[in-house]
């Protein structure tokens, strides 16, 4: 075995930790406290390159691995969550469908932007009343034989890089089956953002992320062109759960980045704060909780990484990228807990980077797969019959 990332890996570490430590930290507690959305420091992370990390260079990205892109989200997530859900989303939910089921028509058209950072995606799969059970999707898409259209209605929530000032499009699920049909079928389609018909709700009022662009959409009567359709019709559920697999990965990876940055505040704080007469590091209580946050960051890091490879092994996943997702973000929530009880008082202050990632890290065990999905999946893998 080889536990040593490539040289090459660990340099790119660097750079990204170095733009994040200059371009995002300095500013993230004043993006999170007037809920902004940075777009000019969104488009600088494409300038960087991390938007197109994982595609081909025919499309304007830089034919890296997975594994480069999870360590380019945890070093953007130990200083801001928002951020990092932006590049993980703008990558794993706008871009990823298109590259993986989009004709090269579809590619060319909207990769480059997309892997340029000058472009966002989002990814419609979540409804107000389809959220795990996302194969309960009510929003409807017929076809128009007279204009060659698809008609879309239906609601979506909750949804990622759908209002910035530079999305560019949402990829849909919608129900495509002949009315009556009793038979569901699913397909995904891409609807430009500002087509007629579809309306960006107004932002939600989020426990955190709140520099991160989340609202809800609306359709109504909106039109697409036929050539819209992503993948094959009634593959679309199937297809977004596949790329659910690999963001999930990403999302573990996010989760790292929020304990390492734990872990490195409460040790930096546990050495300088005094009490009683010496630093409160010299208490069994605080360093046993600095401790278990190197234990939690350690295993974090080991299962998100073993997850990353296996998916550019071209080996299955599914598996691993559910145990790293629940065991990454359960214990991010539990180090945010802790870290802010090293803080004490100053840990309940909101300009305090530690409680921005408390209040941050909540949604980890939500997002892309509740904690929950992720021991359906795991317990399925084993062979267990749970429904």
């Amino acid at each position: 075995m080889d536990f040593d990332l490539p040289a090459e890996t660990e340099a790119f570490r660097a750079v990204v930790r170095d733009f994040a430590d200059r371009e995002i930290a300095p500013h993230a507690e004043e993006w999170d406290r007037e809920h902004r959305f940075p777009t000019d420091v969104v488009m600088a992370m494409g300038d960087l390159g991390l938007f197109g990390l994982p595609f081909p260079a025919r499309y304007g990205g830089s034919d890296s691995d997975f594994l480069t892109l999870c360590v380019a989200i945890e070093e953007i997530a130990r200083v801001d969550q928002s951020m990092a859900i932006t590049l993980e989303a703008g990558v794993g939910l706008g871009a990823n469908p298109i590259f993986q089921f989009g004709t090269e028509e579809q590619r060319e058209r909207w990769l480059p932007d997309l892997c340029a950072g000058r472009a966002l995606g989002g990814f419609g799969l979540t409804e107000p009343d389809a959220g795990s059970d996302a194969g309960g999707t009510r929003t409807r898409a017929v076809t128009d034989e007279a204009t060659g259209e698809w008609v879309i209605n239906g609601e979506k929530a909750f949804i990622t890089n759908s209002g910035t000032d530079i999305t560019s499009l949402v990829t849909i699920t919608a129900r495509t089956d002949p009315a009556g049909s009793g038979v569901p079928e699913i397909s995904a389609i891409v609807v430009p953002a500002g087509t007629p018909g579809l309306e960006v709700q107004p932002p939600y009022r989020k426990m955190g992320w709140h520099a991160s662009d989340t609202h809800g959409l609306a359709f109504s009567d909106c039109r697409v062109p036929a050539d819209h359709l992503l993948g094959q019709q009634g593959r679309g559920f199937a297809n977004f759960l596949s790329i659910l697999d690999e963001g999930r990965v990403a999302i573990s990876a996010l989760a790292v980045g929020v304990i390492q940055c734990c872990l490195e505040e409460s040790v930096r704080y546990a050495q300088e704060r005094n009490a009683f007469g010496r630093v409160i590091g010299a208490n069994q209580a605080v360093a046993f909780a600095c401790a278990d946050m190197a234990v939690m960051a350690d295993t974090a890091r080991n299962l998100t990484y073993r997850a990353a490879w296996l998916k550019d092994q071209g080996r299955p996943f599914r598996h691993d990228a559910a145990v790293a997702k629940l065991y990454s973000t359960e214990a991010a929530v539990t180090a945010t807990r802790m870290a802010t009880q090293v803080f004490g008082g100053y840990g309940f202050m909101d300009e305090t980077l530690v409680a921005r990632q408390y209040r941050d890290a909540k949604i980890l065990e939500i997002g892309e797969g509740t904690s929950e999905v992720q021991r359906l999946v795991i317990a399925r893998g084993l062979g267990l019959p749970v429904t």
